[in-house]
């Protein structure tokens, strides 16, 4: 896995669990503030063993780990904007 798919594929985990956290405040409360999060998809386990590494890498001396393991991503939905108008004003 390269970079930029290891990059793409951790950006939309990250985005998603921040969605989770926003509709499970509960959760927020759970994760002390100075914790490393670390998102292993349970469908993809190169990823798993690469967001590890780079965890164990980057984890300061004592600092709070949360694993958050994912069995799967529901299918993506549409946008819920309704006919947006995309205008350019200046140039």
């Amino acid at each position: 896995m390269n970079k930029k798919e290891l990059f793409e594929k951790n950006l939309v985990l990250t985005t998603e669990f921040s969605r989770y956290v926003l509709e499970h405040p509960e959760v927020a409360n759970r994760i002390p503030k100075d914790a490393i999060i670390v998102i292993l998809p349970e469908y993809d386990q190169k990823l798993v063993v690469e967001n590890l590494k780079m965890a164990r890498l980057r984890r300061e001396k004592n600092q709070p780990m949360i694993l958050v393991r994912v069995k799967r991503l529901a299918p993506a939905r549409k946008s819920r904007l309704v006919k947006p108008t995309v205008e350019l004003v200046s140039a």
